[in-house]
């Protein structure tokens, strides 16, 4: 692309002439080249999306495989039950919660028996249920219920641990709930995540469908609270975005868009910032298929699953956004897939909960509701590698890779990346036409062979990357079965 730009330029000016001619195509021409740098800073960037990548020769973006880990959170209590879901998961400092609606029997939206219970975590795999003391149940409070006797708010409350550094103390954490017959969405605030109260008694956004989770995150790249939110376009479950400086007053949404993917019904949105990288948003969907049918009548009566909750199949997603109102989805396939047996080919199970949270110095994990609509539903556990969505994937014939154009701010280059015994990868800095920069070539690169998070980058001369800072450059990676998860620059 550099090359035909160069020769298109050189044509001009033999076909035109003129010293003015040339100062303009110049000045054109050096406009477009600062225009598509990219500024990466010391950013950390996953391979989730193009955003960085140029080329791909050999190679290939992958989504990676989750890892079951089990069942964590049984919702066996009588107070919660078979319809327990619209769950969030919070890592606050060293304490994880997870919060979900808590519904034994299947009941019209915003009704009086919904009610948000809590669930605590040293380490967002052992949980337990506090009691908590808050509401009564069946003539008691020995329960772990959280948000209760608040109708239609209960349906889908959904809070959040606000990273805003203004935020006032007794609002260190907010929530919406709402549904279209109460008006839509109510703002919440609370200063411990567990005491309640209305910042304001009318609802904050009134246009909407309502009728499932709606996301609010602080985002710290665009200064401003988000929410996402489902809408109905023709049909089909979308994804609207709306924005807030308080939390009170909220701008009309648009809708998201996909860029050139097809729109699916997508029930939940669960778009989060990676904590890694908070300038990504993550987004692991339900995706939701009607009318889809697996079980027949005397399969959906073996697993227990209510009547009405048979006829539908559901999975999750991975898709992400750095803002805007497009999402990127780069892998259409399937995150969470359906499990073995009946159960799990049932409406609304398979529901990825709200939230990717560390869980080992090197694990990260997601959440999915299962069981949906049966009396053994439960919330099950999912992990992958620090940054392990997706990676660049090179097999054992190998191939190479190209950023974008960039420039950086650090000191050292680091990848998360793996290989096999035999696998390998090389790593050169190019100028941004593409051109080696001495000491930092191919045949200047130390090769990388491992398993690593954090690896530092060294060529012949050493891993100081300084003298580029600044500068537009390019990295070309050479791979032979290999993942590269993420790269940072290190100051």
């Amino acid at each position: 692309m550099v090359n035909l730009k160069q020769n298109r330029f050189t044509h001009a000016v033999r076909m035109l002439g003129g010293i003015s001619v040339v100062v303009a195509l110049l000045s054109s021409v050096s406009i477009q080249a600062q225009d598509s740098v990219l500024d990466i800073g010391d950013k950390r960037e996953l391979f989730v999306d193009d955003y960085l990548i140029d080329t791909l020769d050999g190679t290939e973006q992958q989504l990676s495989k989750l890892r079951d880990e089990g069942p964590v959170i049984q919702f066996d209590n009588p107070w919660e039950g078979a319809f327990c879901g619209y769950v969030t998961i919070i890592k606050d400092g060293d304490e994880y919660r997870c919060y979900y609606r808590a519904l034994p029997q299947a009941g019209k939206d915003g009704n009086i028996a919904e009610a948000y219970a809590m669930a605590t975590s040293k380490d967002g795999i052992h949980w337990e249920k506090p009691k908590l003391g808050l509401f009564e149940f069946d003539g008691s409070k020995e329960n772990n219920i959280v948000f209760g006797k608040h109708a239609p708010e209960t349906h889908n409350f959904c809070p959040m641990l606000d990273g805003n550094p203004n935020a006032a103390a007794d609002a260190r954490y907010k929530a919406l709930g709402g549904t279209k017959s109460g008006g839509g969405l109510v703002a919440f605030k609370s200063p411990d995540g567990i005491n309640w109260t209305e910042i304001q008694e009318e609802p904050v956004i009134t246009q909407g469908a309502f009728d499932s989770q709606n996301v609010p995150m602080w985002s710290a790249s665009e200064q401003k609270y988000i929410c996402y939110l489902r809408v109905f376009v023709d049909g089909i479950r979308r994804i609207s975005r709306c924005e807030s400086d308080d939390f009170v007053n909220w701008t009309e949404p648009k809708l998201m868009g996909y860029k050139d993917k097809p729109a699916e019904h997508l029930y939940t949105n669960q778009t989060r910032p990676y904590f890694r990288a908070p300038h990504i948003y993550v987004s692991t969907a339900a995706r939701f298929f009607p009318g889809r049918q697996v079980l027949d009548k005397e399969q959906a009566e073996e697993v227990g699953v209510h009547p009405s909750y048979f006829k539908d199949i559901s999975d999750g997603i991975f898709m992400t956004t750095r803002g805007g109102t497009d999402y990127d989805r780069t892998f259409m396939e399937g995150f969470i897939r359906p499990g073995i047996g009946y159960e799990n080919w049932v409406s609304r199970t398979n529901y990825p909960a709200l939230g990717c949270v560390p869980t080992g110095e090197n694990e990260m994990s997601v959440y999915a509701n299962m069981n949906y609509g049966q009396p053994t539903a439960y919330l099950r556990r999912f992990s992958m590698r620090l940054d392990g969505f997706a990676s660049i994937h090179a097999d054992y014939d190998g191939g190479t890779a190209t950023t974008k154009p960039f420039i950086f701010d650090g000191k050292e280059l680091t990848v998360n990346f793996a290989t096999s015994a035999a696998g390998e990868i090389f790593t050169e800095i190019q100028d941004a036409d593409g051109t080696p920069i001495p000491g930092f070539t191919m045949d200047d690169s130390v090769r990388s062979i491992g398993n690593e998070i954090s690896r530092t980058i060294r060529w012949k001369s050493g891993a100081d990357v300084s003298s580029l800072a600044g500068k537009p450059v390019r990295l070309h990676f050479k791979m032979k079965d290999a993942d590269l998860y993420s790269i940072k620059f290190e100051k």
